[in-house]
């Protein structure tokens, strides 16, 4: 197999896997059938673009193989006759979605609305939604769910047996039953950006084809729903995360502290229709809900001409809201990076000991990550590098793993140096809580 092969199957995973669900799901009206075509097809580019080469349009190839053995697979069990005769006479390239009532053309947003069905736990619509439309591996949507492997498999199993067993359409409801799926659709794009903007795993820290995807169906989601504040409040998250995507990283692909960061990379223009946005979802709306309060912080970040401009108050304040609209774990941890950051690395530090004693952070290595970062700002250098290799065992991302040992060094080699340089706290030390995930490093 070269190279090049391997790299072209990956990329297109990445890229069309979604696409290509979303089409034979609605060809087939067979999810697990769809999903098993698909992944068949991958399996059998790996093996012919490797000896015959890269074709022209890889998704019209994968979608033309998923199509024949989906045609295979029926024709041996011999069901859904007229299934088969349609599928016979379909051309590869996927046709525009017959019209329905409710509003959306897009393939892809009419299955996840599809699968959000109320009859599923909300986590359940998310998590499968996640895996079968957005390609995400079963291990990276149990990290964003802050639950083991082996819990997010078996729910995985749960949600498509119901799907099964309940008989639940694999149709898009009508336009005036959408509002009821809406809070799922949120949920699936927001962590389906959360993955592209921090990778969980793998050698890049930015997935750019997630995060550009992401955006493309908020964006449908703002245009088919105008007055919902909370899918402009999403956009708005995540236009104004999305403008600081080229200065998170490096040349070299390290990730730079938001402090470090050269802010004239960030994208004005983003920044600024974030707002825009951000400012319609107000109008909209008596008070902000979950999306439009980190909206609100991510504009406090994306608005601010240097790091030692950034409202640590008014960001504190407004993690303050969410935690009280949305107790979690998460939150919770922004808070005390959000509260150290404009009262001081002690008060932050004794809100993150009372967190260590939350099983549900288990395992999540922003939270020693955090504890180490607060440690080292107040000179603590020791007791600092013990937490950042409690991090480095947990993180499973390529570029947080190198900054982390980056960091581990620094603390090392401050051991040994005067602490009164490290003492330095506040804006003129400078972190970052983004609403996603607290990253006190600065992503």
């Amino acid at each position: 197999m070269t190279d090049h092969a391997a790299d072209a199957v990956a990329e297109t995973f990445r890229s069309e896997w979604g696409r290509i669900v979303a089409v034979l799901i609605r060809w087939t009206g067979d999810w697990d059938l769809a999903e098993e075509c698909a992944q068949d097809a991958f399996a059998k580019a790996l093996e012919r673009w490797a000896r015959d080469g890269v074709p022209a349009n890889p998704r019209a190839w994968l979608i033309a193989t998923a199509r024949n053995r989906a045609v295979d697979r029926l024709r041996r069990t011999r069901t859904e006759a007229a299934k088969l005769r349609e599928l016979a006479m379909t051309t590869p390239e996927p046709e525009p979605p017959a019209a329905d009532d409710s509003g959306i053309a897009d393939d892809r947003l009419r299955l996840i609305f599809t699968c959000c069905h109320p009859a599923l736990p909300l986590e359940a619509r998310v998590a499968l939604t996640l895996r079968t439309l957005a390609g995400l591996t079963t291990p990276e949507i149990a990290r964003a769910f802050l639950v083991s492997d082996q819990a997010m498999a078996k729910r995985l199993v749960r949600a498509k047996a119901k799907i099964r067993h309940a008989r639940i359409p694999y149709r898009v409801p009508p336009g005036h039953l959408l509002p009821e799926r809406t809070a799922g659709v949120l949920a699936v794009l927001y962590l389906l950006f959360n993955e592209g903007y921090s990778a969980t795993g793998g050698a890049e820290l930015i997935r750019a084809g997630l995060c550009a995807e992401a955006l493309r169906l908020a964006r449908l989601l703002a245009e088919l729903m105008p007055d919902e504040p909370e899918a402009l409040g999403l956009l708005a998250l995540m236009l104004l995360h999305d403008a600081r995507r080229a200065g998170r990283v490096n040349a070299a692909g390290e990730l730079v502290p938001l402090e470090e960061q050269d802010r004239s990379r960030w994208d004005a223009g983003a920044v600024a229709e974030g707002v825009a946005v951000l400012d319609a979802a107000a109008r909209r709306s008596a008070g902000p809900g979950f999306y439009g309060l980190q909206a609100a912080i991510a504009a406090c970040h994306a608005t601010a001409v240097t790091a030692a401009d950034t409202d640590w108050p008014r960001i504190a304040r407004l993690y303050g809201r969410l935690a009280e609209l949305t107790p979690s774990p998460v939150v919770a941890l922004n808070l005390a990076v959000a509260r150290a950051m404009a009262e001081g690395p002690a008060v932050g530090l004794e809100l993150v000991a009372r967190l260590a004693e939350d099983p549900r952070l288990a395992g999540y290595h922003l939270l020693p990550a955090t504890r180490a970062d607060l440690l080292r700002r107040l000179g603590r250098h020791r007791e600092a590098t013990d937490s950042y290799r409690a991090a480095l065992a947990l993180a499973t991302g390529d570029a947080e793993r190198r900054y982390l040992r980056r960091r581990l060094a620094e603390a090392g080699s401050g051991d040994r140096r005067p602490q009164t340089e490290e003492r330095r706290t506040g804006a003129d030390r400078g972190a970052e809580t983004d609403g996603r995930r607290p990253t006190p490093d600065g992503g």
